[in-house]
């Protein structure tokens, strides 16, 4: 199981702080998966399913246009001019939980044939069904860090369709870590981070992880919600959602 090709789990926490107009910062435990999209079938179990219902799940569907996510990346990779990661994919994502899954951001690693990192598609989604996908590289010493994106997808009611990204990510499958700042004029508004340490992803791992915590997605959009209220009462203004937001995630 020290194999560096095997499938992870990775019990972590992920942070949220929000810096302007008014205060406000959470942490909050949880786990994630680290996927090899190769040999990705090994991992099916009674616990564990991929495109079947189980108590713990992956499912082509819940990512791009739900085809097989290897030919989905490659066209977003491909429209970007990139053509060489041709050396494996893995998933950085929430899985489903007793059938339910809401997955604000999941991260595909895309690896050259010498098995550095050549890219990075993050996929956002925000709770009205809708996503868009981030197409990132490194510089050129490799790193992931600091990497900036225009901003181009109503996620919260309370930050406007505006601005940009800075992506610093941490490639390494034994302590992962996405940190995500987002500025809007020129002023840093929002840190977010999501972090942890990997065991190898097999039944004794995920079902000590599952029963700590047996309600992660649902939390998730509970959280969500929750301190979206905790803005609203400290009298943050809302952000409606345009339609040229909506238009422009549909492409």
């Amino acid at each position: 199981m020290e194999s560096c090709d095997l499938s992870r789990v990775v019990i972590g926490r992920v942070m949220h702080r929000r810096r302007l107009p008014v205060e406000n910062r959470f942490v909050y435990s949880v786990f994630f998966l680290l996927i090899n999209l190769d040999g990705l079938e090994r991992h099916g179990s009674w616990l564990f399913g991929i495109n079947r219902w189980r108590p713990l799940a992956f499912h082509y569907k819940d990512y791009g246009d739900g085809r097989d996510p290897c030919h989905w990346v490659g066209e977003r990779l491909a429209e970007a001019g990139i053509h060489d990661c041709t050396g494996g994919l893995w998933l950085q994502t929430f899985p489903r939980i007793f059938g339910y899954l809401f997955n604000p951001v999941s991260f595909w690693y895309c690896r050259r044939v010498d098995g550095r990192i050549g890219a990075v598609v993050a996929e956002v989604n925000n709770t009205f069904g809708e996503r868009h996908c981030y197409v990132l590289q490194p510089r050129a010493d490799g790193s992931f860090a600091g990497i900036e994106s225009e901003k181009r997808l109503y996620v919260s009611p309370f930050f406007p369709v505006s601005g940009g990204y800075k992506f610093h990510i941490r490639i390494d499958r034994d302590a992962p870590r996405v940190q995500i700042d987002y500025y809007d004029k020129g002023k840093l508004q929002l840190n977010t981070a999501i972090w942890g340490r990997s065991q190898p992803l097999n039944n004794r791992t995920l079902l000590a992880t599952l029963l700590k915590q047996p309600l992660l997605t649902l939390g998730v959009i509970v959280r969500i919600h929750w301190q979206a209220l905790r803005l609203w009462l400290k009298g943050v203004s809302l952000t409606t959602r345009s339609s040229s937001s909506m238009e422009e995630t549909a492409k």
